[in-house]
């Protein structure tokens, strides 16, 4: 790369010990024309995307006018708090050896904003990672826009997610209260997949005749090549966490040396049951749980706990779905519905990394199923182990039966309303009745001998009110914690 990167950048490189460099690194630096030129870079998970963008815009930084003391130069819009806290620490990484100082601040939501905030006013934030809404937040104050004047990069990372996620709209308010695009800063947006919400939103960041840079085949499936992709269909959704248990001994005992699985659900509450039920599943195994009902003390616990063991299950909603690098994941597990196809892949994406092997396993039930039908493309195929999953299923029924009494009964109540929130639009769409009945039979998987009563305001907000089989809480406060609690007009991740 001599010729392109200055010769500090490419002694912090050495210094990481990087030899080789990926594709999607290789591309950026190679393709890109002119180092400072606008780029949409589309590549999979785990492909080193985070130096990627890095290194142009340190580059860019480095080689330009001093950047005035105080000034962000370089600002990296991430869609999650784990993510944007890896980011800054690779980004600590590679300007750790540079002659020129570089700090990065990272800003987002669950710490003290009054302190952070006053670490970033009084400090030298050349690099900002930030999430959106602790950033609009930030930007809402006039003295903090002025920390902004001398903006040399913006990197939306993850640009998919971050507009699945719901940030639209907190994008495009940020490039309002930051210089306009005409004052010459450099975008960079990067993506796994292209939905039309990214494109929509690309020629806020990019100017006319940027770079469309891609390391991915259209004629080969959009999930990784190394991790094969299975489904287990579930019976009776009765039998939900008997198949659950069955799947990851399984699992475990085809590779006891080197277990370390990450289980998607679709709620932060269905996350919380899962972790609790599960948390002696396997003798000395290490069980976490990552959803956006913790804290960030707790978050930070998790993410730091599964990062640096060789064995271990991760129980997580979408907040870890992408962009978080955990080593040597083996096994990705998704029970139930994703709520899209591109949002199975995030999730697959978090195994078979950087060359890795890896394996990806869906478990529906049987009126879920329909998922596999509209997502034909994707390289799944039935278990090889689904009958031998089947008998063990059977046989931990028992056992399972007893580790429920152990669950507190107001995370099953919390898990029964979230189920409503999140499949009300994917399931039974025009059978209210028939949804309920279903929603039952999930409570009694849980050991439930009636079903939990929810507030009638998440009923109403469910469209659920008058359905047979719905239990009304009258004594449910309707509070606006109590409407989230229950997951009845917006489930959590």
């Amino acid at each position: 790369m001599n010729g392109i990167l200055e010769p500090p950048l490419l002694n912090a490189i050495a210094a990481m010990k990087y030899v080789h460099m990926t594709e999607v690194q290789h591309k950026v630096l190679t393709d890109m024309g002119d180092i400072k030129s606008d780029a949409l870079v589309q590549a999979k998970t785990g492909t080193g995307k985070t130096i990627a963008f890095l290194l142009p815009a340190l580059q860019n930084l480095l080689t330009g006018p001093k950047l005035p003391h105080g000034q962000v130069g370089i600002l990296i819009i991430s869609p999650t708090r784990e993510l944007a806290v890896q980011i800054a620490e690779e980004c600590d990484r590679l300007t750790a050896s540079l002659p020129t100082h570089v700090d990065c601040h990272t800003a987002f939501g669950g710490t003290a904003k009054a302190a952070s905030l006053k670490r970033f006013m009084k400090g030298n934030p050349a690099v900002l990672v930030a999430t959106p809404g602790r950033l609009l937040d930030y930007l809402s104050d006039p003295s903090v826009r002025k920390k902004f004047t001398g903006i040399r990069t913006v990197i939306l990372d993850e640009a998919d997610t971050m507009l699945e996620s719901g940030h639209l709209v907190s994008v495009r308010n940020i490039l309002k209260q930051i210089p306009p695009k005409s004052e010459g800063w450099q975008g960079l947006c990067f993506s796994a997949t292209l939905p039309s919400r990214v494109r929509d939103v690309v020629h806020h960041i990019l100017a006319p005749g940027y770079k469309h840079i891609s390391t991915i085949d259209e004629n080969e499936p959009p999930t990784t090549a190394n991790a094969p992709q299975h489904s287990i269909i579930i019976p009776d959704i009765k039998d939900t966490f008997n198949f659950i248990q069955a799947f990851l001994q399984t699992e475990y005992e085809a590779a006891p040396d080197n277990f370390k699985a990450i289980v998607f659900s679709s709620t932060a509450n269905s996350t919380r049951l899962l972790h609790d039920l599960f948390i002696d599943i396997i003798p000395g195994m290490p069980v976490y749980q990552m959803q956006s009902r913790m804290n960030q003390s707790q978050r930070s616990k998790a993410t730091e706990g599964f990062k640096v063991t060789k064995k271990g299950i991760l129980f997580a909603s979408d907040v870890v779905g992408r962009g978080m690098d955990f080593p040597n994941v083996g096994l990705v597990a998704q029970i139930g519905l994703p709520s899209s196809g591109e949002q199975y892949i995030h999730r697959v994406g978090r195994t078979a990394r950087a060359g890795n092997s890896g394996r990806a396993t869906i478990l529906l039930t049987k009126p879920e199923s329909f998922f596999l039908e509209q997502n034909k493309a994707l390289p799944i195929t039935p278990h090889p182990e689904s009958a031998a999953i089947d008998k063990k299923a059977r046989e931990v029924a028992p056992q399972l039966s007893r580790q429920l009494q152990n669950v507190d009964d107001a995370v099953k109540g919390k898990a029964y309303a979230a189920w409503f929130g999140f499949n009300r639009p994917l399931l039974f769409k025009k059978d209210k009745i028939a949804l309920v009945k279903e929603g039952n039979a999930f409570s009694e998987a849980m050991g439930n001998e009636v079903p939990p009563a929810i507030s009638a305001k998440a009923i109403g907000m469910m469209g659920l009110k008058g359905v047979p089989g719905i239990r009304i809480d009258p004594t449910r406060p309707t509070s606006q914690r109590a409407r989230n609690d229950q997951s009845g007009g917006r489930w959590q991740r």
